[in-house]
């Protein structure tokens, strides 16, 4: 074994939210009389904390309705977000990945309160170690939050491998000192993540499962 922690990324990665996020962004921008994100302004900044997300995305917002425009993108995104769940193949993974050894940790853009009723409704909280939220720490691509978690389990940085979909949670490991490992199933392009020369791009939970038995 390889890599003794391997901190994943949730939007995109291992949760098939993506497209609940962008339309809630849209929703919120229409809501407060904004232009709406194109959807690949919206795509762009998940993985980030919500308030640097939503200022990438609309940045004319005057910064005192940041609040407004939180409130309205967490009233919309809740709303339907009973309907997003797991990629198929991923509870499957998670769970070899346990039995193979591995320690699981969570490094997201999602709220405290996002991350908790995520893992709630899918019932995997016990799989993870370790989680950490934008709203609780640091956001991407700040080093924080993977420090915060490899001080907490005691595992040094070259045994730890962040996965995730955005060039955000590439960065993130990069300024932590770790590998890190792309999936394009999620918000970001593979030409995009290949650019910053993670171990690999995957395109599927299956290839993801394989390259995590051969090099993980």
């Amino acid at each position: 074994m390889k890599y003794e922690l391997l901190a994943f990324d949730w939007d995109g990665t291992l949760f098939d939210s993506a497209a609940c996020i962008v339309q809630s962004m849209q929703a919120a921008a229409r809501e407060l009389g904004l232009p709406p994100p194109s959807d690949e302004q919206a795509r762009h900044v998940i993985g980030l904390g919500l308030e640097p997300a939503l200022h990438m995305a609309m940045p004319s917002l005057a910064r005192e309705r940041y609040r407004e425009l939180a409130h309205a993108y967490r009233r919309h995104y809740f709303a339907q977000a009973h309907a997003v769940t797991l990629f198929p193949g991923v509870p499957e993974l998670l769970h070899e990945l346990r039995a193979r050894g591995h320690r699981l940790a969570v490094a997201t853009g999602k709220s405290r309160r996002g991350l908790d009723e995520a893992l709630a409704q899918v019932g995997l909280a016990d799989l993870f170690e370790a989680t950490r939220t934008a709203d609780e720490t640091a956001s991407k691509p700040h080093p924080q939050m993977l420090h915060e978690l490899m001080d907490e389990l005691g595992v040094p940085a070259h045994a730890t491998l962040m996965v995730g979909d955005t060039t955000h949670d590439l960065q993130l490991a990069a300024n932590a000192g770790t590998p890190a490992l792309a999936v394009s199933f999620g918000a970001h392009e593979a030409e995009s993540l290949a650019l910053l020369q993670p171990l690999a791009v995957l395109h599927s939970v299956p290839q993801l499962q394989d390259w995590l038995r051969a090099h993980g």
